[in-house]
């Protein structure tokens, strides 16, 4: 039986190399593109050379330049924190618009199946909590955040445009606050910082009061939920996340508590546009593929500190 073909777009970003670890773990050559804008090298560095990765370097605003048959396209290039896409405002427009055109025309091409990782962020600062697929999102179409907001709009929008239009087998999915291994320290989210500063002795920042409430899925959940949603005709949109609703002062505290740290919390401004509540409905990803969360906040926390432990330790900070 022949190996079926992945191509992950974003591919040495931190979810699509636990995507493509897991790709090639269940039997699927993984063509991995990346032009390392916010990917890393070392993300993927244990698969290169294997016999079923193959790493394209370029840019997803260029035609994909793929050989093979393929399967199924997994587009999750972009730009995915917000000191990532606030420094890079241009290119994180151009991948979520041009980039997201090229990897459906891939898809169309080769007959693949197409999906598509959208963002909870496509809801803005939610006016509807929890927030279901159905929800419009509120949305400032100016702002800072904007850049990544209306990419991923866009992006939605075309590939439901794809699916109508010329009958492209695509999926959307929305994820939530994932976490894990592989963040960078400096990526501006919250879980890499709170843990990096607690390692290093120092009061974890928190914005505002703290008050402001996000709900964190852990990697490899997120990832089995991208699986799921593949291995499907579902179109989507689709919410992957938990709903185990939390303040960003209580995730704050648990990283204090789960890393010994006594450096206590000090209070920053607050970023503009910075939504006040994120929670997911869950319920289509249960009802339609048997999927949840399985890991606890506590349980992943830990794991991820283990893993920045580890990496302040040998030097390879990023």
């Amino acid at each position: 039986m022949s190996r079926r073909t992945a191509v992950v777009t974003g591919g040495a970003g931190f979810i699509g190399s636990h995507l493509c670890d897991v790709l090639t773990r269940t039997g699927f050559a993984v063509v991995c593109v990346d032009n390392f804008l916010t990917g890393s090298r070392s993300n993927i560095e244990h698969l290169r050379g294997t016999e079923h990765f193959e790493l394209i370097e370029q840019d997803v605003n260029d035609k994909l330049a793929v050989a093979d048959e393929v399967d199924v396209v997994f587009h999750l290039a972009s730009p995915a924190s917000p000191a990532d896409y606030l420094r890079h405002p241009i290119p994180t427009l151009s991948v979520g618009s041009i980039g997201t055109l090229n990897a459906l025309e891939l898809a169309k091409e080769r007959g693949a199946r197409f999906v598509l990782a959208s963002t909870s962020e496509v809801y803005g600062d939610p006016h509807q909590h929890p927030q279901t697929e159905s929800y419009w999102g509120n949305v400032n179409p100016i702002g800072p955040r904007s850049v990544y907001d209306e990419a991923k709009r866009f992006a939605e929008a075309a590939t439901a445009a794809y699916r109508r239009e010329y009958g492209t087998n695509t999926a959307i999915t929305r994820i939530f606050n994932t976490y894990g291994p592989r963040m960078r320290t400096d990526d501006g989210r919250a879980v890499p910082a709170f843990v990096t500063r607690a390692l290093a002795g120092q009061p974890l920042q928190v914005a505002g009061d703290g008050s402001q409430s996000r709900s964190l899925c852990y990697v490899d959940d997120t990832v089995a939920g991208l699986l799921a949603v593949a291995e499907s005709s579902h179109p989507g949109p689709v919410n992957l996340g938990t709903e185990d609703e939390r303040t960003v002062l209580d995730i704050a505290q648990l990283v204090l508590g789960l890393t010994g740290s006594t450096a206590g919390i000090e209070f920053v401004d607050l970023p503009q546009d910075d939504p006040a509540r994120r929670r997911p409905d869950t319920t289509v990803a249960r009802e339609a593929f048997g999927w949840e969360p399985r890991t606890t906040a506590e349980d992943g926390l830990a794991a991820t500190i283990a893993w920045f432990t580890r990496q302040l330790t040998s030097g390879a900070v990023r």
